[in-house]
């Protein structure tokens, strides 16, 4: 017993120790750093600075970015989450050209960066972030007009310049066309994922200049307002006259306007009537949900659909999914379905096309077990009509709720 009080911190292992540490936050990591110079080293141990969060660290200003970034941060950061100034009464000059030249520099392996409420009306373009980037996530942030703008090299001015540079184009096209169009110039966008949540300056002309990235397959965005049915329907994936234009390497697309509910609807789904070619995933929320799932028939490549937060009926879903004999995967998340309601039949007319269809959906089981509630199962009726719709479907249902009436 003795021999185990005489024991401290110094006998442990190192390794021991940088598991102790990884516990701790950024702030605490910078502190535990000042005890003593053992501590300082193992501080400085590249696991420890893989995944950085700083939204939780209220009041880091650029002093103390420049101070994470030359004595800790290094070639181990993969994930950073920075907080910005936008919200703040100080206000100032967050990010600025030569802290994110540094950053990429002294991180090579950055993957994914994640800004919240973030100015970034300084920087004139995107392409300052790092060029390992694959995951962009930005949230209440403020964009300047041409952010994703992807400037292009500039011509040679000479002739003699423009003759070398045709010659040598004729024996790098072909290294090109092996290596594909996912790699494209060094100076090019590498980002696949970019996430916009609650951008209100993301508008038409940003999406359109998303055509411009070479590497971009997923695309999620939730309430940005400022985007419309004319903006996504010129940026889709279609057939042109040099052969596929817009976004053509996009599979995921995610729309959904959750908030502002006094604001106009702009209804951006709807660009999803003319067609997307390639797009094999589709969310939908909140209130672009009922007018993408009448035009998610026009997508012939869709696999896999995801309803998010919003009030579906039986009836609206399994019209819907008449059109989508493709579709393996269906996933319902907070949604909140409407019981099931059965109109009068007035004598002397027929059961009507809503009843037909309804009974060819469920395949003419017209038991009394579907007025039962199964806790287990929100709502059994739709899943006994989507198995007979879409057989080699997949359904998920996770948090929904049926709504129930007084009446």
């Amino acid at each position: 017993m003795d021999e185990f009080k005489a024991c401290n911190l110094d006998y442990c292992p190192e390794n021991i120790l940088i598991d102790v540490l990884s516990y701790l936050s950024v702030r605490e990591l910078v502190r535990a750093g000042r005890v003593c110079k053992r501590w300082r080293r193992l501080v400085k141990d590249q696991r420890l600075w893989r995944l950085v969060d700083l939204t939780a660290w209220k009041g880091v200003t650029s002093r103390i970015l420049w101070v994470l970034l030359r004595q800790f941060l290094g070639c181990g950061l993969r994930c950073l989450r920075l907080r910005g100034l936008l919200l703040s009464a100080r206000g100032g000059t967050f990010l600025s050209e030569s802290w994110l030249k540094a950053l990429s520099t002294k991180c090579p392996r950055l993957s994914k960066l994640y800004l919240l409420h973030a100015d970034l009306r300084s920087l004139p373009s995107c392409q300052l972030l790092p060029t390992s980037l694959q995951v962009l996530e930005l949230r209440g942030c403020e964009l300047p007009r041409g952010f994703f703008d992807q400037s292009l090299p500039t011509s040679p001015s000479g002739p003699q310049e423009r003759a070398e540079a045709t010659s040598s184009v004729g024996g790098q096209q072909k290294g090109r066309d092996q290596k594909g169009k996912g790699h494209g110039s060094p100076s090019g966008i590498s980002i696949e994922r970019l996430v916009l949540n609650n951008v209100p300056s993301f508008t038409d002309q940003h999406l359109q200049s998303l055509t411009s990235w070479e590497r971009l397959s997923r695309l999620e965005l939730r309430d940005t307002f400022r985007v419309t049915a004319n903006g996504l329907r010129s940026c889709a994936a279609k057939d042109g006259v040099c052969g596929v234009e817009g976004l053509v390497r996009l599979k995921f697309l995610e729309i959904g306007i959750t908030g502002r509910q006094g604001y106009q609807l702009q209804m951006a789904s709807l660009g999803l009537g003319a067609g997307w070619l390639g797009l094999e995933e589709l969310s939908l929320g909140g209130k672009e949900v009922g007018p993408g799932l009448l035009c998610a028939s026009r997508l012939k490549d869709l696999k896999c659909l995801c309803l998010w937060a919003c009030t579906l009926s039986e009836m609206q879903i399994v019209r819907s999914c008449r059109m989508l004999r493709g579709l393996r995967r269906l996933e319902f998340l907070d949604v909140i379905f409407q019981p099931r309601q059965c109109p009068p039949v007035v004598e002397g007319e027929g059961g009507g096309e809503e009843e037909q269809d309804s009974e060819e959906a469920v395949g003419g089981d017209n038991s009394n077990d579907e007025n039962k509630l199964d806790m287990n199962d929100p709502i059994p009726s739709l899943r006994r009509s989507l198995a007979v719709l879409l057989p080699c479907c997949i359904l998920v249902f996770t948090n929904c709720s049926v709504q129930i009436n007084a009446d």
